[in-house]
């Protein structure tokens, strides 16, 4: 029998240095393709892993479109399935708990500004059996922790949403034209998104939630105007934080767009006549989506902590509003006597940036090419097992 033949049979090496034949190099420098299996299945399955396609044997991609196969991806991902998973439920817990706007929710406490009388201490009343009357307890007054929560929840999602929405918008817009047209352009706009990376976020959002909370003073409205106004406070919040978001993203786009505009199929749109509007959206900015959502939901969860952050130092969200930063600062001193008020606020607030995080990280393994499945232990020990299985006949 030939060198070759032990080598394809996956037999074992008989001790013989003049064999030629080493079992090592085939753990080392391809694992799964010693897996059990017929060797159409485990040759596929390394051509798939050498791809970078990451989704396993070559037959679960057969067939299957780009999107398909990030989606399919992207399902595989143990964070980001939890990170879905618990995102959902905290916003059908606030949502259907407090109501969307006329539409009132389950709970007996619609607003978060309603008292009454103080049960059990004010301590929570969550059980095992049930929520009770105030599961995340009460404050001094009354008012009942598990609405102000909520409502704060619900506060965090539309200023996180609004926010990538804005940032996403900008940051592609700018991105795509700089990266795209070159030249001036692209000085000009690079210039203009260093000057804004500069600027201190924490600072220029204080100032901007500071103008927003003197505005009603500034322009002379009426009170209902003001009352108007304060009520649209977290809206208008993130949308001017939106405004300082966005360079991050711009620079990824830009940085994409100089890479993708020098493409076979981009020079072969324009010979066949496409304009430049239609080799950006059709073309261009197809293939670098996957930058830009990922770009974007970390730029999200991002705006959670800062909406948290200046709502505490009190340039953020303001009465009769609510927020979990909010939250945090108000009940601050009540931290050693009424701690409950304090830690639920600051774990809604972790729960969802980490959600928002893993769902990022998620996304960013199912776009990237680059990702590879990587053997488990079990399987290359499979794989080692089987090279030794039986000896040489």
């Amino acid at each position: 029998m030939s060198n070759d033949d032990n080598t394809r049979e996956g037999a074992q090496w008989d001790g013989d240095p003049k064999s030629g034949f080493d079992p090592e190099p085939a753990i080392e420098s391809d694992p799964i393709a010693l897996l059990p299996g017929d060797s159409a299945s485990t040759a596929g399955a390394a051509d798939a892993v050498g791809r970078g396609e990451g989704v396993g044997t070559a037959k679960e991609v057969e067939g299957l479109s780009q999107g398909q196969i990030v989606w399919s991806r992207f399902l595989r991902h143990k964070g980001a399935m939890f990170g879905v998973a618990v995102l959902a439920l905290i916003a059908l817990l606030s949502y259907t708990a407090m109501g969307i706007g006329p539409i009132p929710g389950w709970w007996k406490y619609q607003s978060h500004t309603a008292t009454s009388d103080i049960v059990n201490g004010a301590a929570p009343t969550l059980s095992w059996t049930g929520l009770g009357d105030h599961p995340f307890g009460q404050d001094n007054i009354g008012r009942d922790n598990f609405a102000m929560v909520l409502s704060g929840v619900q506060t965090s999602l539309l200023v996180m949403t609004v926010l990538g929405v804005m940032a996403l918008l900008l940051g592609t817009l700018v991105g795509s034209v700089a990266g795209y047209y070159r030249g001036r352009s692209d000085t000009f706009l690079m210039r203009f998104t260093d000057l804004v990376i500069t600027l201190p976020v924490i600072v220029l959002g204080a100032v901007l939630g500071k103008l927003v909370n003197t505005l009603p003073q500034t322009l002379n409205m009426t009170s209902d105007q003001t009352a108007s106004l304060r009520e649209n406070m977290p809206l208008l919040l993130a949308v001017f934080l939106g405004l300082i978001l966005w360079p991050g993203l711009a620079r990824l786009v830009r940085s994409e767009f100089l890479t993708l505009r020098e493409r076979e199929f981009v020079d072969a749109a324009r010979v066949s006549g496409a304009s430049d509007w239609r080799i950006i959206t059709k073309h261009v900015l197809p293939n670098a989506v996957g930058v830009i959502i990922v770009n974007t939901t970390l730029t999200m969860s991002a705006a959670v902590v800062l909406e948290a952050a200046l709502s505490f130092l009190g340039f953020g969200v303001t009465d009769p509003n609510v927020s979990l930063g909010k939250l945090i600062s108000d009940y601050q001193a009540a931290f050693i006597t009424r701690p409950w008020l304090f830690w639920w606020p600051g774990l809604f607030i972790i729960l969802i940036a980490l959600s928002v995080n893993f769902i990022g990280d998620g996304l960013r393994d199912a776009f990237d090419p680059r990702t590879k499945k990587i053997p488990s232990q079990r399987q290359m020990d499979k794989a080692a097992a089987l090279l030794v299985k039986e000896p040489v006949k």
